[in-house]
């Protein structure tokens, strides 16, 4: 259905020409950076977002309670606001180091071997917590179940993220696989699969293989939002496929995203197991399930159409959906910043973020970038033998 959803799509603008690193470095950077607008009006409703902030929010914003941010539930005991990243960006950094150990494709055992020593481990700096802290205190129980299940219960870690909560919390720091992948999503698709099987199983899962086939797909040279959701369609599967086709036709109508908020909103609810009300989930919420979708994936795919790929619509769109907008705004901001590189992210809010969150957000990028380059190298020899050997095999005198 790929090319029903195509035809229906407005097409998408070409992007300049850029080098690998400078769309490592847009894709980690905007993702960071649409995390910490995210975070802050995270769980809310477009309509809370508008009364507490008096309009839409159109940059980086305080706490949603102001200075009693450390006892106001359900947010204490964490600083969202004021540029800190979440748990999202936490995990990709964490992630992108285990591909600077590992220097080659990832699967389930790296993270048995590199990522859960690094989470509960290494002290590191939360911004959240606005103190030196392991990784393990800060992110939430979806994530903390790769350390019980890998460290405390020696499980297969090809197996071990079945009965875990189903959702975007594999797909949530993903992209460092795309990146690795560029322009290669099918391979992006495997490798995180692969990875995430340690961490989620069904559409969670799915989630993450598909959202790293479109980071990867957003890297190859000429790529528009319109090339990127066709990548997308033409790996994923089941409920995840659907949601992705429902949310991106509804989205083909409209070119700012205030018009869109409600439009996508009805186009994933069918697919998503929260529930209309995102703090007060169902009873059937993040179980196993051919027929659903993670809403955060979906909806990010939306927001770069409806955004057409521009860095600050896509990130804004998906910050003011609310509901788990820093996960949707990490995955757009990604997505986006692949697109068109740093030079599409506003500075200032680049600037803010790393200083409130005192990360370095290029050491990553050209980290990551490094290892994508000597990957390629790795991977291109082998293919060659690959290549040579088979011709062989088949008489092929060439």
């Amino acid at each position: 259905m790929a090319h029903k959803t195509s035809a229906t799509l407005a097409a998408g603008t070409t992007t300049t020409t850029l080098t690998l690193d400078e769309r490592v470095t847009g894709a980690l950077v905007g993702a960071a950076v649409g995390d910490a607008l995210g975070g802050p009006v995270e769980g809310w409703t477009p309509e809370q977002i508008t009364e507490r902030h008096g309009g839409r929010v159109t940059g980086v914003v305080g706490p949603w309670y102001g200075d009693d941010w450390r006892t106001a539930r359900p947010i204490a005991p964490y600083h969202k606001g004021d540029g800190h990243v979440t748990d999202d960006t936490l995990m990709t950094h964490a992630l992108v180091r285990v591909y600077e150990t590992v220097r080659g494709h990832l699967d389930a055992y790296s993270v048995a071997d590199h990522l859960v020593p690094d989470l509960m481990s290494r002290p590191r700096w939360i911004p959240e917590l606005e103190a030196e802290a392991l990784p393990l205190q800060r992110i939430f129980l979806a994530e903390k179940w790769i350390v019980t299940r890998l460290h405390y219960g020696h499980a297969d870690p090809r197996e071990a993220g079945s009965g875990n909560v189903v959702n975007c919390g594999a797909a949530m720091y993903m992209a460092p696989v795309g990146l690795v992948n560029a322009a290669h999503p099918q391979a992006a698709y495997a490798e995180a699969l692969d990875v995430a099987g340690a961490h989620q199983s069904s559409y969670g899962r799915e989630a993450a293989g598909v959202l790293a086939a479109s980071v990867a797909a957003a890297c190859t040279p000429g790529a528009t939002p319109v090339s990127v959701v066709e990548a997308a369609l033409a790996v994923a599967k089941d409920g995840t496929r659907s949601a992705i086709e429902s949310v991106c036709e509804a989205a083909a109508h409209h070119s700012d995203f205030e018009s869109a908020l409600v439009p996508l909103r009805a186009a994933v609810a069918p697919f998503d197991t929260v529930g209309p009300h995102y703090r007060e989930p169902s009873l059937g919420a993040r179980r196993p399930s051919r027929l659903h979708s993670t809403e955060e994936l979906p909806i990010a795919l939306g927001m770069l159409l409806v955004g057409d790929g521009d860095y600050r619509r896509t990130v804004l769109g998906s910050v003011n959906y609310g509901r788990d907008c820093d996960s949707i705004a990490t995955m757009g901001g990604a997505l986006a910043g692949a697109l068109h590189g740093e030079q599409a992210i506003p500075p200032a809010w680049v600037k803010t973020v790393g200083e409130a969150s005192r990360l370095d957000l290029h050491a990553p990028a050209r980290a990551l970038a490094e290892v994508a380059r000597e990957v390629f190298v790795r991977d291109t020899a082998e293919r060659r033998a690959h290549e040579a050997a088979f011709a062989e095999l088949v008489g092929d005198g060439r």
